[in-house]
């Protein structure tokens, strides 16, 4: 969508967002689009985290690598679907392929029981693992697709904020409902809110041409059928494009390092909740009000300050600030390698990640094309980043068989953090200037 030119009537809303004229009915479409999509992610994400430590903590490592194998499968039919199918199809057919997966677990978790239960459990937390990453992925993508370099930085804060309101009512809704309503029908529920998330996706994708025009350049807003035309290309572009462009090898590689030190946390966060809680029902409260809380403190970043931010700082130094933050964490874990701080270090940089990192990253696909914008950024998001929680987990596990403590994985992730710092830096300085480069 090109930017439009003229300044709304001043407005709460404008004076937050800074929102141009004809962009709130987009900005109000993609928000409930997303707010539906985490709603019904962290519904079901405290069930995920429970059945993986129901399954043994010493098997999380085995359920990483199933999620990879997983994603590897599904990323060439999804593939195949961008390169055969206008947008406005293939984004409804994906989520509605995982809403009839909800159904089939559904019924599994009602009439497995014993061992067999247990299996469900895990072959559910390789499944929400890969279900998070491809409903997200693609939702970016479109967003990618709709918004300008200039729109993304204004309004990318805002509409991510959708994704915190939503992470805090699904995982209230958990966390005070799961034993009273059960898991199937949370699992309904959450099928429901993809839905209203295709709905909300075919209105953005209905309104958005009448206010696209033509712009220059290959990164630059699509036409006016862009939801009608066929991206085509082939069925591994993701992957080729990705490995043979400098620019998107370095987000491959921002990636790597963001999960690889995410699943470090993770694994902590494991054995700190095995070792806390006997009971099933307490553990997936627990997640839960975790879930809540992180989201509670990203709200407020995501509407007053993200925007902000990212235009006066610029892409390179908002990208920088949750490296920094890892960075930092680790060293203190090192020093201090305790629960409180194992729980408070893993809650600022969660809300670091959904206020700064993940916004100015989306901003990062905004002035490549649009084949790059589904292909490579959904084997970015998901292939990559599933690669990189294997390799966090394998070397959490290795750490952990060889004797050594929360300490020694600590002292290990400083140099990565710090390597993670000088990784973002460069894309963003590179994303400017390609931004740049293809201004009319």
């Amino acid at each position: 969508m090109a930017e439009p030119s003229n300044i709304a009537p001043p407005s709460l809303l404008s004076r937050v967002v800074s929102l141009r004229r004809g962009e709130g009915a987009l900005v109000a479409w993609a928000w409930l689009y997303l707010f539906s999509v985490f709603t019904a992610y962290y519904v079901i994400r405290p069930i995920r985290d429970e059945a993986g430590v129901a399954g043994g903590v010493e098997n999380l490592a085995w359920l990483f690598s199933g999620t990879l194998v997983a994603m590897m499968v599904v990323n060439p039919p999804f593939a195949a679907l961008v390169a055969s199918l206008p947008r406005r199809r293939f984004i409804g057919l994906t989520y509605r392929f995982f809403m009839l997966n909800l159904a089939v677990f559904l019924v599994l978790f009602q009439t497995a029981t014993g061992d067999a239960n247990v299996w469900v459990g895990r072959a559910f937390f390789i499944w929400t693992s890969v279900f998070n990453l491809f409903v997200v992925s693609v939702f970016w993508s479109f967003m990618a697709d709709l918004f300008t370099n200039e729109q993304g930085k204004r309004v990318f804060g805002f509409i991510a904020a959708a994704a915190t309101v939503g992470g805090i009512v699904g995982s209230y809704v958990t966390a005070s409902a799961v034993e009273s309503l059960g898991v199937p029908t949370l699992l309904l529920g959450a099928a429901l809110l993809l839905e209203l998330g295709v709905f909300a996706s075919k209105r953005l994708g209905a309104i958005a041409p009448a206010l696209a025009t033509p712009a220059k350049g290959a990164a630059a807003a699509p036409a006016a059928d862009a939801g009608t035309t066929v991206i085509g290309g082939g069925v591994l572009s993701g992957l080729t494009h990705a490995l043979s462009s400098p620019y998107l090898l370095n987000i491959c590689l921002y990636m790597l390092l963001y999960t690889i030190l995410s699943t470090f946390l993770y694994f902590q966060q494991a054995a700190i909740v095995d070792a806390s809680f006997a009971d099933r029902a307490a553990r997936r409260v627990f997640f839960a009000r975790v879930d809540f809380w992180v989201n509670v403190l990203t709200l407020g970043a995501q509407v007053f300050l993200t925007g902000r931010v990212t235009r006066g700082l610029g892409v390179p130094a908002t990208l920088t600030v949750v490296p920094a933050i890892t960075a930092v964490g680790f060293l203190w874990l090192g020093l201090a390698p305790t629960v409180a701080v194992v729980v408070g270090f893993l809650m600022l940089r969660r809300s670091g990640n959904f206020a700064f990192a993940r916004p100015s990253r989306e901003v990062l696909f905004t002035v490549v094309s649009r084949e790059d914008k589904y292909k490579a950024k959904n084997f970015i998001d998901t292939v990559v980043y599933r690669l990189g929680d294997q390799v966090g987990a394998w070397a959490s596990s290795l750490v952990a068989m060889a004797g050594l403590g929360t300490g020694a994985i600590a002292w290990a992730a400083v140099p990565l953090a710090l390597a993670w710092v000088a990784n973002a830096w460069w894309l963003g300085r590179r994303q400017e200037t390609m931004a740049a480069e293809d201004r009319p």
